[in-house]
């Protein structure tokens, strides 16, 4: 699990990081407002995705651990299938009442206008971090959690930071650069995941899992059996 909260701990930061980057801006109190409604929105939705993340990287562990490369890739489809269809509700949501939802965090019009105008960009952004987790907790399931570390520095302190900085202040569009760069990052990570996790060969990595089991002098035919809808080797 140490390995998990660094990667939490490394998504944080950079949340913390785009609003530092905001109350550098000149109308810093208004753009952090609006930032602080579009994270606060993101939030409510991103935690069904956590919650999918812990269980389906439990369940592709189980399922490699067991032998069962069929099963983990069976997990994984439906996993990711169903993330992509709430994170498409969110999505629905969002579009349709985004000039409304602003204000359950805020009533200052100008903040819920400004906000507003971030729609569609935080919508996207929503629906690409509803299938992210899902995809995170796939690769720490299969026992890569260093190249999750990596995959997050690279996506989001190389890429989305400077491209918020670049797009907020250089090209002068504010909180809307600031997200739009960070949501660039979003959108690097996920799609470096997705192929990670289709190029994956699921009988060689349940293979690997059975010999680590046997090195530490287990048996993968001692674990208990995980219910996988009849799916096996």
């Amino acid at each position: 699990y140490t390995n998990l909260i660094e990667i939490n701990i490394l998504e944080v930061w950079y949340y913390t990081a785009v609003l530092i980057l905001v109350g550098l801006l000149k109308n810093a109190q208004l753009e952090v407002d609006i930032m602080s409604v579009c994270i606060n929105y993101q939030l409510w939705a991103v935690m069904v995705a956590l919650g999918l993340n812990g269980a389906v990287s439990v369940r592709v562990s189980n399922e490699l651990g067991a032998n069962k490369p069929k099963a983990a890739r069976f997990s994984v489809i439906i996993a990711v299938s169903t993330s992509a269809a709430i994170g498409a509700v969110f999505l629905a949501v969002f579009l349709a009442w985004r000039t409304e939802l602003p204000r359950f965090f805020s009533d200052n019009e100008e903040v819920v206008s400004e906000a507003a105008k971030l729609g569609y960009l935080l919508a996207a952004t929503i629906f690409l971090n509803s299938i992210q987790p899902v995809l995170t907790g796939v690769v720490i399931g299969a026992g890569w959690q260093t190249l999750v570390a990596f995959i997050n520095i690279g996506c989001y302190y190389l890429v989305g930071i400077p491209l918020g900085f670049l797009f907020g202040f250089k090209l002068k569009l504010g909180a809307l650069g600031i997200w739009a760069g960070m949501s660039i990052g979003t959108l690097l990570q996920t799609v470096v995941l997705l192929i990670i996790c289709f190029r994956t060969k699921w009988k060689k990595q349940a293979m690997l899992a059975e010999g680590r089991i046997r090195e530490w002098g287990g048996s993968s035919e001692t674990l208990p059996a995980a219910t996988n809808g009849g799916i096996d080797r």
